[in-house]
């Protein structure tokens, strides 16, 4: 069984729809650790909502908090502590499951989680990082400086590239970073169960060689 790090280079870079693809494609069994904001229709709805097969599980997160903020401040507005020690990595085995596991985070690597670690800390040295990058101004030097730090501390890392198609970008990451390209999630009119589908069909292959 394998894990699966989803994280993105910024903030609404099309993490969520990756974690839903990926965990469709490896039937996995999903968890998002900290999810901050929109609780009635948190990360772990919507991608419960897009997955169509019946054997993956989804976990409970370890900190819901009620404001759409970096974690650490979310979490001081709700008057608690994120304590790393109490975030729990779900065993599939302990419910039955021999599932892989897809991890979604928050924001990207470097957002606190309390004072002084972030969401990099979360990340195993078995865990398999997939970084999902979206093209805009400044896109370039996020997507580098993600992976860079990633490969720095020795994790396998691969990308998926988000939104409309932008080559000349597309070309010098592949260039500059030398892992993995899983694929593009293109720029939908909508995502649905079926679009979902289709996406993880096209991705299982890569994402099964990692």
């Amino acid at each position: 069984m394998k894990t699966y790090f989803i994280t993105g280079i910024s903030t609404d870079v099309g993490k969520t729809i990756a974690s839903a693809i990926i965990t469709e494609a490896l039937e996995a069994n999903y968890w998002k650790p900290i999810q901050a904001g929109d609780l009635d229709n948190s990360d772990s709805h919507k991608v419960r909502k897009l997955v169509s097969n019946i054997k993956s599980k989804f976990h409970p997160n370890s900190y819901a908090l009620n404001t759409p903020m970096s974690p650490h401040a979310a979490a001081d507005i709700d008057g608690v502590s994120i304590e790393i020690s109490k975030i729990k990595v779900p065993i599939p085995t302990a419910i039955g499951t021999k599932n892989h596991l897809v991890i979604e985070g928050a924001g990207g690597l470097l957002v606190p989680i309390n004072d002084s670690q972030t969401i990099l800390d979360l990340i195993k040295p078995d865990y398999k990082v997939i970084v999902v990058s979206r093209h805009y101004l400044g896109s370039i030097n996020h997507t580098l400086l993600t992976v860079n730090a990633l490969k720095q501390k020795g994790f396998d890392v691969s990308i998926i590239f988000s939104g409309k198609e932008h080559p000349t970008t597309e070309d010098i990451i592949k260039k500059m970073t030398q892992v993995p390209i899983i694929g593009r999630i293109d720029e939908e009119p909508y995502f649905d169960k079926n679009v979902v589908k289709e996406y993880a069909e096209l991705f299982r292959e890569n994402l099964e060689k990692l």
